[in-house]
């Protein structure tokens, strides 16, 4: 089939070369050309394990190409996929400025009949309709509008397309309906039952619910650490323990310095601006996000209260993406910590396999030590925080890091990565998330 998106960020980028390595012919629009002009020549913007080899392969396969002319992309496809952002405006709500953009362009260069325009971007309920009424006032040309949230996890996207747990499509019109099956059936070939077909509000909906019911779990495994602080329990114990009721599962109960990302936050804060907006009183959903606020306070006062007064000290962050297998650092709890560091006049060394460059961008200006190790990183270093699970910081030399250290030598593991009672043997000051 002949593809097009509009938006050649994370979404339309990962989404449309999965499309292509199917057999697909995709064209990503965007109208930054200097986003364009850097997948053209292979350089991708983003950091996914997997998705550089495939833009590689096929856009060398002539499967996979990128645009800034929307005319050409909407003109050229049989179907066209919205996957433009849609940040959070000054409420809290989502912004759908560049949704409703995205619709009057293909409106205007639409040249026949029988399109599907899909909103693949996370919308709130009722945006499909949206974009629908404003593409039939511009043009009399016959659209079918569906909705196809996406369900990608950051640092597995890829995986997470190429083998999905489910894959919803949000019409009551047959023929899209047909045509988004046939379009998503290589994915599904097993189980043709991961194809889930509902109307469109319901679609819109799903993508929402999903990302607040697991970002509950994470507010809540994190409320339970807390308490385990207090009282002496082991995190790590109640995890097992609760976890292994199937009603439950053990995934997404991590303890940790609170979630981040471009997702979590900003879609569970659209979902509560959406049910203000419609009179429903979100308590949940506000919990939800005041917990995850309350939580990245916490590396920093475990760390107060083994290190003291922060002035002058060195302390060393391992981690600055908000979580694993990606350079994404919106809304991390890392960005959070420096900052509060910073201020109160301590000096930081830092080192993330991925993101540092990302860091960067969103601390301009603010004097920091960035390294290209965490052996490095903990060099003169008072104390140490461990802000984000990089598989690399599991098993270090922990006798070279606490040689490298000044005293007091304290670590506080915000990711429960290390065995505490081996590294308190070695004499380092430590103390982790709900762990006694």
């Amino acid at each position: 089939m002949k593809l097009a998106f509009l938006g050649a960020g994370y979404v339309g980028l990962v989404s449309g070369t999965c499309f292509a390595s199917q057999g697909n012919n995709v064209t990503l629009v965007d109208i930054d050309e200097n986003k364009i002009n850097s997948l053209r020549e292979g350089i991708i913007p983003i950091h996914e394990p997997g998705l550089k080899e495939l833009v590689l392969e096929n856009t060398r396969e002539g499967r996979l190409k990128f645009t800034t002319n929307i005319k050409e992309a909407v003109q050229g496809s049989d179907i066209i996929f919205i996957a433009v952002g849609t940040p959070k405006n000054e409420h809290g709500e989502a912004n759908l400025e560049f949704i409703h953009k995205a619709a009057k362009g293909i409106a205007e260069n639409i040249d026949q009949d029988n399109k599907i325009v899909v909103c693949k971007s996370t919308v709130p309920p009722g945006t499909s309709s949206s974009v629908e009424k404003i593409i039939t006032e511009i043009t009399d040309k016959r659209v079918f509008v569906a909705s196809n949230p996406e369900f990608l996890a950051e640092g597995r996207a890829v995986e997470d397309f190429l083998k999905p747990d489910r894959i919803v499509i949000g019409s009551e019109d047959n023929f899209a309906i047909e045509k988004l099956k046939e379009l998503h059936s290589p994915f599904a070939r097993r189980d043709l039952n991961k194809i889930i077909i509902m109307r469109r509000e319901s679609s819109e909906l799903t993508k929402y619910s999903a990302n607040a019911m697991l970002a509950a779990k994470i507010s809540l495994i994190n409320e339970i650490a807390s308490l385990a602080d207090v009282c002496g329990a082991d995190i790590t114990e109640v995890r097992e323990g609760i976890g292994s009721d199937s009603r439950i599962g053990k995934a997404f109960l991590f303890p940790g310095p609170g979630f981040g990302g471009s997702c979590f936050p900003k879609d569970v804060s659209a979902l509560a601006g959406f049910g203000s907006l419609s009179r429903i009183k979100p308590f949940v959903l506000n919990s939800i996000l005041k917990r995850n606020e309350a939580q990245k306070e916490v590396p920093y006062q475990k760390l107060h209260k083994l290190l003291g007064d922060e002035s002058g000290k060195t302390i060393a962050i391992f981690g600055l993406a908000f979580k694993a297998n990606t350079d994404d650092v919106r809304e991390s709890s890392s960005v959070y910590l420096a900052r509060k560091l910073i201020s109160l006049g301590a000096k930081l060394r830092v080192h993330d396999p991925k993101a540092m460059g990302n860091f960067k961008g969103e601390l301009k200006g603010v004097d920091i030590t960035y390294t290209n190790s965490i052996y490095e990183a903990a060099e003169g270093a008072n104390a140490i925080v461990i802000m984000t699970e990089w598989s690399k910081f599991r098993s270090p030399d922990f006798k070279k890091i606490f040689d490298l250290m000044q005293e007091p030598k304290v670590v506080v593991d915000a990711r429960n990565l290390w065995d505490p009672k081996k590294i308190r043997e070695i004499g380092f000051k430590y103390d982790s998330i709900g762990r006694p």
